[in-house]
């Protein structure tokens, strides 16, 4: 592979990392960088034109389902000045949060609290969103890659780039819709559950009908706004299985999150890793906490009394197809008996989001890369000659188990991240040294 164009004229415009994504987890790792106070030049890249997490789900009422003590730091330093308790110390809040006494934020506190630690960073570029990774050399063969070239494109198409010894990848994962959606993608009617509070509630009319698609979190966090909405939409919540389940937090289960049990996860075999996702699925997909499910059961149950029918849950129920119809969406639905066909204003899919290693994550990278399952420092095998450390957050469930994708093991992802660089800076000065 032959190196781009673009390249840097002395050291000086090249970093030592460059972080794609400036979500939790690579807040998490600016924080850790500083307080490790490791001497590198550090870049994040974040496509948003500011920080915002997972602003389209930020449901009036909705709670964090983890603790705030899971947040961007204190299970590695509690004393940060990054911590949830200093953030509340900070706005003035800790009694009266204390008086509500319990361990779960709102939503749109802990995105608060996020912003709060990010503003006090000015390592990030916004608006870059990044559409070209590529090494400046040539790996294999007895050639060598020392540096990387890193293309970022803002929202008025201008294309900026970057150079760097590291790389951190964590963009997030990409919002996924189901095959049955394959001819109506960009249609102003379906929706993933990522753009509710921005698209589907400034759209809601009196009179609506919707259905919303899924058996988790967030779909029955949707139901339950729309239930409550002024514009009183008739609402189907469609799920595959017989009921909603509910998650399973009891303490002992909750042991698979604790950071040290990624040594153990990391040292199974493959078969065992994959029976242990599966066991404890539970934890995490297609379930809801038992609070909503009761709040939604209680709603079914006063519109059985009123004799309403606005409301419905209609499981065992599969969406076969999709196609327009004048101004609606005509949905297929096969059913435990039977097949039906319903007229809806907008259909949301809460379908959960894709995370895979491939080119439209690792673009140029991904020829070049020995393997895509990391290894336990978070780091990707890369082919002989190839030096620049890359690192991946949040992509590595199937190697370090169910909490890598959640917030629950970030301060601890971090410091293994800042140590892997600390001995990378290390060897690097040696180098230079001899």
């Amino acid at each position: 592979m032959t190196a781009p164009t673009h390249t840097p004229r002395n050291d000086d415009e090249i970093y030592d990392l460059i972080g794609i994504g400036f979500g939790p987890s690579n807040l998490s790792l600016a924080i850790a960088i500083e307080e490790a106070g490791l001497p590198i030049r550090v870049k994040f890249l974040e496509a948003r034109p500011a920080f915002a997490w997972h602003p389209g789900m930020m449901i009036p009422g909705a709670d964090m389902q983890i603790s705030f003590l899971k947040d961007l730091v204190s299970q590695r330093n509690p004393q940060s000045r990054y911590s949830f308790l200093n953030y509340l110390h900070k706005k003035g809040r800790m009694n009266a949060f204390i008086n509500r006494k319990t361990f779960f934020p709102s939503r749109v506190e802990f995105n608060d609290y996020l912003g709060w630690v990010a503003g006090q960073f000015d390592c990030c570029d916004y608006d870059r969103n990044v559409c070209g990774i590529e090494p400046l050399g040539n790996a294999g063969a007895g050639g060598t890659v020392q540096t990387l070239c890193v293309t970022a494109r803002n929202s008025a198409g201008a294309e900026h780039v970057y150079h760097a010894r590291n790389l951190v990848i964590a963009p997030g994962g990409a919002s996924m819709l189901p095959p049955v959606c394959d001819g109506l993608r960009g249609d102003d009617r379906l929706f993933h559950s990522k753009d509710y509070m921005s698209r589907v509630v400034p759209a809601l009319k009196a009179g609506d009908r919707i259905a919303v698609v899924g058996a988790g979190q967030s779909a029955a966090e949707i139901f339950a706004d729309l239930a409550q909405r002024a514009e009183a939409p008739q609402v189907d919540l469609i799920l595959r299985g017989s009921a909603m389940k509910p998650s399973d937090d009891s303490p002992f289960v909750n042991e698979i999150f604790a950071p040290e049990q990624t040594d153990r996860f990391h040292e199974m075999s493959e078969s065992l890793r994959r029976g242990l996702l599966d066991e404890l699925s539970g934890t995490n997909y297609a379930v809801v906490d038992e609070d909503l499910i009761c709040a939604i059961y209680t709603m079914l149950y006063e519109q059985s009394v009123s004799g309403a029918g606005r409301l419905r849950l209609r499981s065992q129920t599969q969406v076969v197809g999709m196609s327009s119809e004048d101004a609606k969406l005509r949905v297929e639905l096969r059913g435990r008996k039977a097949c039906d066909t319903k007229l809806y204003d907008k259909v949301v899919f809460a379908t959960g989001y894709s995370r895979k290693l491939d080119a439209s994550v690792l673009h140029g990278l991904a020829p070049l890369c020995e393997d895509t399952e990391t290894r336990r420092d978070y780091r990707l095998s890369m082919k002989p000659g190839f030096r620049p450390a890359v690192f991946v957050q949040g992509y590595s469930e199937s190697s370090h188990g169910l909490s890598d994708t959640l917030l629950s093991v970030l301060a601890q992802r971090s410091a293994e991240i800042v140590a892997a660089l600390g001995t990378l800076v290390n060897e690097a000065q040696a180098i230079a040294a001899e």
